[in-house]
């Protein structure tokens, strides 16, 4: 690494070109990520590895020049020049936002097709940027649930300062966005807005009373009585027996029963829609993206309350970028769509008319990795006003490499697993029978790799992402990503064309 700076030092001030020429000839066994080579006033700012870890360094004539912020251990060299050699840590990260702005996430409200890339590890974002550099869409890179905070034990700010590293290491300065996902509360959302996020998936589950979507007549008539007056007439007016007309040939009707259901089971979720509204234009001004989920509940989105839903949003001039709804058919994780798909092709055409008469906003498909075989219908009737949510294929990826490349490490892996999944599966919803997954007693080591094509084997590493990454294997894990992580961002990036490519995004022009 000295060897580097070293040679940096007399291409100070000749421009990125030049000290990128010059670094790879002198970088001897410490690899160096050639795209992050920036020249910063009489410095130069790039990322490295070595055999262990990633490293931050900064070069520059003498100690006054090194740009204020960084921190790290500072090295005189021979030439009498400075280096300072420093960890991945917050303040670099800072630093990094501070003097390079596009490593910083954005607001993406104006973008037409996001794609959600949540990334479990803090590795996935060269593989992901590689992908989305090819096609006309921005990905949000920096992607958290507080379950995926939880089971992994890292924190809002870390997830965005991993990817800001890695953003900057890809010298990607197209843009990005983080978000903070499926929070339901206040306290949650402001964590995932200090560390910078500027998306917020609202979840509106909680708030919902999803259990009129059940109730007879007689408790909807009971429940919608006890709902302010001015409330009641405005349902009535408005939708009560009413037609909407989308197309040619779409429309969303709905009776009397129906508009009083849609208000008994979603005006106090309307109504915090507003309040978190309110608290993020407070935050943010205008730069945030307000996601509306309303996919977390047991029965798909009827198009009349979708309909119903967004028109109450647009009255109470809550703006949002995007809205999930629960498709039909099972959308598990880590596997394909499972159902009837000409049904659901029938039933996301209306589902997508309504997002483009009332503001054209971005329908988000929710646990979209891997949904292969809708992804066609769904980039074709958005016309690619859309967010696709992706989260555990990263990390599938990841189990992957390992199974080629550390067949021991997998087989550790795979054992606790199994022996964690009765506690995982009352986290996620998932019907595969894991009795199908042949004993890896009988597998020789080439055919570990094929479990990650068998949707049981995929689901059972899928859900156990928390136990492997935070017991007792998960520093033999990071040492091996840390190891292959050239395949890593190789499958990334693969794996994410495909989904890209049946979604039907344009390429760049």
């Amino acid at each position: 690494m000295k060897k580097i700076a070293e040679s940096l030092t007399a291409f100070l001030g000749k421009g990125g070109c030049a000290l990128k020429e010059n670094v790879l000839k002198n970088s001897g066994s410490v690899t160096v990520y050639p795209d992050s080579i920036h020249a910063l006033g009489n410095a130069a700012v790039l990322m490295c590895r070595d055999d262990r870890q990633k490293y931050l360094l900064i070069t520059a004539a003498g100690q006054k020049d090194i740009p204020a912020g960084f921190e790290g251990e500072t090295v005189i060299l021979d030439n009498k020049a400075v280096a300072l050699i420093g960890e991945l840590s917050p303040a670099n990260a800072a630093a990094l936002r501070k003097y390079f702005p596009w490593t910083a996430p954005k607001s993406l409200r104006n973008v037409r097709t996001t794609v959600g890339c949540g990334d479990r590890l803090g590795l996935a974002t060269v593989g992901h940027v590689r992908a989305a550099a090819k096609v006309q869409v921005s990905p949000v890179l920096a992607q958290q649930s507080i379950r995926e905070l939880t089971m992994t034990g890292r924190t809002f700010r870390k997830v965005v300062d991993d990817a800001c590293f890695l953003v900057f290491a890809a010298d990607y300065q197209d843009g990005y966005g983080a978000d903070g996902d499926h929070l339901k509360t206040i306290k949650d959302i402001d964590s995932a807005l200090a560390a910078g996020m500027p998306m917020i998936t609202l979840d509106l589950s909680d708030v919902m009373n999803a259990a009129a979507g059940d109730w007879d007549a007689a408790k909807i008539d009971e429940a919608f009585a006890k709902l302010p007056e001015e409330l009641q007439s405005l349902v009535l007016k408005d939708y009560a027996d009413k037609e909407f007309v989308l197309g040619t040939e779409v429309t969303v009707k709905l009776d009397e029963l129906t508009a009083k259901r849609c208000a008994v089971m979603y005006t106090a979720a309307l109504d915090f829609a507003f309040e978190v509204y309110e608290h993020l234009k407070a935050a943010r001004g205008d730069e945030f993206d307000l996601e509306i989920s309303i996919d977390e509940t047991s029965s798909p989105t009827l198009p009349s309350h979708h309909l119903f839903i967004v028109r109450e949003l647009r009255r109470r001039k809550v703006e949002f970028s995007s809205l999930a709804p629960r498709f039909i058919g099972e959308f598990q994780k880590a596997i394909d769509y499972i159902g009837d798909l000409d049904e659901f092709d029938r039933q996301f055409k209306v589902h997508a008319l309504i997002a483009q008469n009332y503001g054209n906003y971005k329908i988000s498909v929710h646990s979209g990795s891997d949904k292969f075989a809708v992804y066609p219908t769904v980039g074709r009737e958005t016309r690619h006003y859309l967010h696709l949510k992706t989260a555990g294929t990263s990390w599938l990826e990841a189990v992957t490499v390992i199974a080629i490349k550390d067949p021991a490490l997998y087989r550790d892996m795979h054992q606790c697993a199994l022996d964690n999944v009765n506690n995982m599966l009352k986290l996620y919803h998932i019907t595969a029978d894991f009795n199908k997954i042949p004993a890896l007693s009988g597998l020789s080591d080439s055919e570990l790799p094929a479990l990650m094509e068998m949707p049981e084997a995929r689901q059972l590493l899928h859900i156990n992402y928390g136990p492997i990454l935070t017991g007792n294997l998960r520093e033999r894990f990071f040492e091996a990503m840390h190891k292959f992580e050239a395949d890593y961002d190789a499958r990334i990036e693969a794996h994410f064309d495909k989904h890209l490519s049946l979604l039907g995004v344009p390429a760049k022009n």
